[in-house]
């Protein structure tokens, strides 16, 4: 069973713009998955807003451990599936980072040793522990922002799935964007067996990160496979508006030369 799975996935916003149009995917344990897409154009938000049961569905299902995602389970979902939006500031908002960190916890109704043990736990795991007792980063810390919004999600100890959209957005290249290649490659399965989903239009983090990729474009799936056969897909690449960076350009031309092998 696939820990998530999407059939027929439809969304369409009000004023009748569609968003997602039929999007079957399926998502298994332990696996570190890219979805690919251009910046604002593919649906990979709406898609990830959908896996945790903020957006529900126009027709079509998104399953989670083979159930479907409705009101009544919810809750359950969200103890599974931990999402980090593309703007921290969308989840962050408590006066100190510690606080920040612990809410998740507490609104389980964790006791105050356990809580402390997860946000003690969560903050070390995103080298973030200096932070503890300060305000929320400001929005030119973008880096910091993003380390106690993923630690708010790792304190629920942890979901079995951590959703990224866009997380090298607002990062500074090249430290800040090597740091966070380098944590989710950490994550699954060395730290915490996860499942990792994560969302780019920056095509060179996925060969550093993804075992499996999908593109999106405009909505639908337009190809998935595993990073090697996706980059051999040129043409599919440049169709879904993604630049292709010219050293990766130049492995594609090898690899086709010589016919995929190393």
């Amino acid at each position: 069973m696939h820990i998530i799975e999407t059939r027929d996935l439809t969304y369409s916003y009000p004023g009748g713009i569609d968003a997602l149009r039929s999007v079957s995917m399926h998502i298994p344990r332990h696996a570190r998955i890219a979805v690919l897409g251009s910046n604002g154009a593919g649906g990979k938000s709406t898609l990830f807003s959908h896996f945790c049961g903020v957006l529900t569905p126009t027709s079509g299902q998104v399953l989670v451990h083979g159930e479907a995602v409705t009101k009544k389970n919810i809750r359950e979902v969200r103890k599974t599936v931990g999402m980090v939006f593309q703007n921290p500031d969308d989840q962050i908002f408590s006066p100190t980072v510690e606080q920040d960190v612990a809410f998740g916890p507490v609104n389980l109704g964790l006791d105050e040793e356990t809580v402390a043990h997860r946000v003690d736990g969560a903050l070390r795991l995103m080298d973030a522990d200096h932070l503890r007792h300060r305000t929320p980063p400001t929005s030119s810390r973008e880096g910091e922002k993003k380390r106690v919004a993923i630690a708010g999600v790792l304190a629920m100890e942890p979901p079995q799935v951590i959703v990224l959209d866009e997380p090298s957005s607002g990062l500074d290249p090249p430290q800040g964007v090597r740091e966070l290649t380098g944590f989710l490659r950490t994550l699954p399965p060395d730290t915490y067996g996860m499942t990792v989903i994560f969302s780019t239009h920056q095509v060179d983090l996925v060969p550093e990160i993804a075992d499996y990729v999908y593109v999106m474009q405009d909505g639908v799936i337009a190809g998935e496979g595993t990073p090697d056969e996706i980059f051999l897909r040129e043409e599919l690449l440049r169709g879904a508006r993604l630049d292709v960076p010219p050293i990766l350009a130049r492995l594609l031309r090898s690899l086709r030369q010589n016919g995929g092998q190393d």
